[in-house]
Order: C-alpha cells, then structure tokens, then sequence
C-alpha cells in the first residue's frame, strides 16, 4: 500500500512526460482544423496532471479518487450480485439490513473524527504544532474505537432482551454485526486521516477495494468448504475481511506517520474539548447524511419481508454507482476548502466551488443516463424478481441528481465553520425523509421508499445551497459561477 503511495508522484511525471509527447505528435500528424480543438484539451489534461495550483491538484486528486471509486463501485456491485446469487433472495435480504446497520451506525461511532481530521490536521501541520497533531493521531481513533465498542455491546444488549420482537432470522446476524462495528469505525477514521495528507491511495483502496475483495474470496472460500450461504455466514466473513483490511491500513499508517509520531505527547495537547465541539456538528452532519440516503432499506424491512428488503436494496445501489462521483469530488476538495477558507483566500475557493460543481454534475448525469438504459440487465444479475426494482432506480437517479447539482457543498460548509447549519440541513432532511417513509411506504411498498428518499435529496440540495448563499455568499449551483464573489 505504501510503495503504491509513493509510486503516485513518479506516474504523475510519467503521464505529463507522455501527454507532452502526444501534443507534439498531433502538432505534427493532425490537421491545422483538428490541432486547434484537440491541443488545447491536451494542454489543460497536462496541467491538471503536473500543475501545482490548488485547483489543479484538487482535479488530480479527483481523477485518481474518481478511478477508485469507479473500480470500487463495479467490484461492491459485482461483490452484492455474487452475494444475491450465493443467498437468495431471503438470506440476503437480512444481509442487506445487518451491514445497512452497520454502516449508519459506523458513521456516528467516530464521533466526528473521520471528517473533523481534515480539517485539523492541516491546520496542526501549517502552526506546527507537532504535539496537538501526534495527540489527535492517537486520540482520534482511540475515541472512535471505544465509542464504537459501547454501541456494540449495546446493540447486542438491545437484541437479547427485545426477545420475539425481533424476527428470529434477524437476531444472530444483527449479533454478529456488532462484532464487526469497532474496526469498521476505526477503518473510516484512518481514511480521514490518509485523506489530510493527501495520502489518497491509502484511503481509498481498503474501504473500495481490498475489503469487497477480500469479502468475495471470505464467502467464495467458505460456500466452497460447504458452509452454508446464510446471512449470518456473510456477516462473519465480513468481520474477519473488515478487521484484517482495517489492521493493515493501520500498519500502513504507522509507518507513514512516524516523522510525525512522538513518543509522548504533552498534556496541554490533548485538547479533547476542543475536538469535540469541532467534530459533534461535524457527526451530526455525517450521520444525518448517512440516514438519509440508508434508512430506507431498514424502514422497508419494518412493513415488508427479506425478499423485498432484497429487491430494494439492489435497486437502491444501482444509482449508487451514479452518486460515487459525488464522493469522490467531496473526498478531492474537502480539505482544500478548509485550507483555503482559513488562508482568507476567497476568490480561489469560489473558483474552486464552481470547478467542484462542475466534476460532479456533469459526470454525474452522464451515468444516470446509462444506469436508466441498463438498469434492467443489472437488476437481472441478482436473480429472478429484481427487475421489478427497475421504477425504483429511476425515482433514486432523479434524487441523486438533485444533490449533484449543488456538488459538495455540505463539505464546503463543514470546512467553513458552518457545519452548525449543515446539520441543521441535514436533520430537516431525514425528518423529512422519516415522514415520507412512515406514509409512502405502507401505500406504495419498496416504490414508496424511493420516492421519500429522492425527496429528502431534492429538499436537502435546496436548503443546502440556500445556506451556502446566504452564510458564505457563495451558490453552488453547477449552472452559476461565483468567481470574484466569495465573501470573507
């Protein structure tokens, strides 16, 4: 992982070297008519491959983000298509709803830290405060993994004495999750940390790459032995692929950290209050986020069987696979808007918000309107019935969309010391999301839970960028442009 890190610089000057090459070849081979549209496109590929401006090292960033996510998101589909076949409509439903859970639990139990690190570890870096720096590094995850273990012991607790209120198929497998709750925390707090530094690779690849796989070969392997392909056997080989991926991105870190390490950090640098009241807004925001795009699946599986929970649950990660461009700008831009912001300079932020906007959307749309072409075949894949989710991926892709349009403008917020209003946003919206679903879905089913989440995105979108007009002077919309704008 870390040879892969440090190899990244040497393929950046390998591809400028190679696309300066190419221009001098179209120069020579191509047309006069054909050199003046195709030159300029080389010239821009070139700087935002070797520039050093933030704009161009942010678009870098989001290329190689947006590759990962790209492969990671194929092989989660491929891993969730290989799942569904192995289980069956039932068990995999179940499935669905344990690691649905854990998931929206995994994003509250860091307590903030998985985002508040990318803005306090630059801050740290550019005051030099080595102490406050290697004191987070250590607290953060400390914090995230005790307050992940307390909810798990919890959980467990809650589904011993709920007895028969929980459908027995539920309870060994929700058991099982909470074993899997404490690395998975710790898992997304390392990515932050990989993220501040600018260390993309080490973020990116546990959580989109090595863990599906290790996953798909948990499960090949186990089916292979003759285990059962039951829910609560995926939950298991998802604990032990979790807590091993986890593990080694950790002893990644600790080696790339060690300049940075002290052997003892001083006192006064545990500046835990501090932290905290950073990085609440910030776990209120995530986790509020995080509701609102999951608790559907676990709502549908209060009004309908497994099997239905199934069928949703594959529909609902098919527009996923149009939303991760999202992510990946958000993950690109998050922390170079704090910069940014703080270092006062406002007019490339707003440059930098409009750029942001622009790689989300448009990207964005083009693979909606792929995924609207192909959802069928896709939802084939998981096995008979799914294609019946197919109205459902087109009430999501018209959600997803909605949030493209404004790009990541919550991290803008959070990074700019409104995440009080972010979360703000974002508790409206999964009120909004709540209600949508106690009505639609007994009136519509697994429909019904599609058209209360795109709305929620659709009232999310809205209030968002009307926050981000009216605190920072800045709109995100994809179609405006605020350079020369931004207000301090």
């Amino acid at each position: 992982m870390r040879a892969a890190v440090q190899r990244l610089p040497m393929l950046t000057r390998i591809l400028a070297g190679g696309l300066a090459l190419t221009e001098r070849m179209a120069a020579w081979v191509l047309p006069e008519a054909a050199s003046r549209r195709v030159l300029p496109m080389l010239d821009r590929l070139r700087g935002i491959v070797s520039g050093e401006l933030d704009t161009a090292r942010a678009q870098r960033m989001a290329l190689v983000v947006f590759a990962t996510r790209v492969l990671g998101a194929a092989l989660a589909y491929v891993m969730q298509v290989v799942l569904a076949r192995l289980m069956g409509g039932h068990e995999y439903g179940i499935y669905a709803v344990v690691w649905t859970l854990v998931v929206i639990l995994g994003i509250f139990t860091p307590l903030g830290f998985s985002s508040s690190v990318l803005r306090l570890i630059p801050e740290y870096r550019a005051r030099g405060e080595q102490g406050r720096l290697a004191a987070l590094l250590i607290g953060s995850r400390a914090a995230g993994g005790l307050a992940a273990t307390a909810v798990a012991l919890a959980g467990i607790a809650v589904v011993v004495l709920a007895g028969e209120r929980i459908s027995s198929h539920y309870v060994l497998p929700l058991v099982l999750g909470a074993v899997c709750l404490p690395m998975f925390t710790i898992g997304s707090i390392q990515d932050g940390i990989a993220r501040a530094h600018d260390w993309t690779l080490t973020a990116m690849l546990p959580t989109f790459i090595w863990r599906p796989l290790a996953i798909l070969a948990g499960m090949a392997a186990a089916v292979a032995a003759g285990v059962p392909a039951t829910a609560s056997s995926a939950v298991i080989v998802t604990i032990v692929a979790t807590w091993t991926v986890t593990l080694l991105q950790g002893l990644a870190l600790a080696r790339m950290l060690a300049p940075q390490r002290l052997a003892r950090p001083p006192r006064e640098a545990w500046t835990i209050g501090e932290w905290l009241r950073l990085s609440v807004p910030i776990l209120l925001v995530e986790g509020f986020f995080q509701l609102i795009t999951s608790a559907d699946v676990v709502m549908v599986s209060f009004w309908c069987p497994p099997d239905q929970v199934a069928i949703y649950f594959a529909a609902s990660k098919t527009p996923a696979l149009a939303h991760f461009v999202y992510f990946a700008v958000r993950s690109a831009t998050a922390h170079r808007y704090s910069r940014l912001y703080h270092a006062g300079e406002h007019a490339e932020l707003a440059r930098l918000v409009d750029e942001s906007a622009r790689w989300t959307f448009w990207p964005t749309l083009l693979l909606a309107g792929l995924l609207a072409a192909v959802g069928p075949l896709l939802l084939a894949l998981f096995g008979d019935g799914f294609t019946s989710g197919y109205p459902v991926i087109l009430v999501l892709l018209a959600g997803v969309l909605a949030r493209a349009a404004v790009g990541p403008v919550d991290a803008l917020l959070t990074m700019a010391d409104q995440q009080k209003a972010c979360a703000g946003v974002y508790a409206a919206a999964f009120a909004v999301n709540i209600g949508l679903n106690i009505v639609l879905i007994p009136l519509l089913g697994i429909l019904g839970a599609a058209v209360a989440t795109a709305g929620a995105m659709v009232f999310e979108a809205a209030a968002l960028a009307w926050q981000a007009r009216r605190r920072l002077g800045i709109d995100p919309l994809v179609w405006r442009s605020n350079t020369g704008r931004a207000q301090g």
